[in-house]
């Protein structure tokens, strides 16, 4: 397993990964401490709730979703954030296709898998 990504990243040339149907992604950036990944979701596309230990914080590059953390839901669009601590239950639905940049620390190392 690679533990760390290059050190100039040109998004064009990384492929996608398929995640289902409506959802695929990019891995960016990463080390052990931290990695960057570009989700994009077509409408109706579901970030499935679920939790894990590492922080998150996400950036809504663009599209409209509504985004659960924890117990609260709100409706997010284009150049809104949301932030999550470890291990509390989050995940979204897409309202209108879009992009998420995903920040993670540690590294998601099951991305890499």
């Amino acid at each position: 397993m690679k533990l760390q990504s290059d050190m100039h990243i040109e998004e064009e040339k990384i492929a996608w990964e398929k995640v289902d149907d409506k959802v695929k992604r990019k891995i960016l950036g990463f080390n052990e401490n931290i990695m960057m990944v570009k989700v994009e979701f077509q409408t109706g596309g579901i970030g499935y709730v679920h939790k894990h230990p590492h922080s998150q914080v996400t950036y809504i590059e663009s599209g409209k979703f509504d985004v659960q953390v924890g117990e609260e839901k709100k409706i997010l669009k284009g150049g809104d954030c949301y932030f999550i601590p470890p291990d509390i239950e989050h995940g979204v639905v897409t309202l209108e296709g879009g992009i998420l940049l995903d920040v993670f620390s540690p590294m998601r190392e099951d991305f890499l898998k």
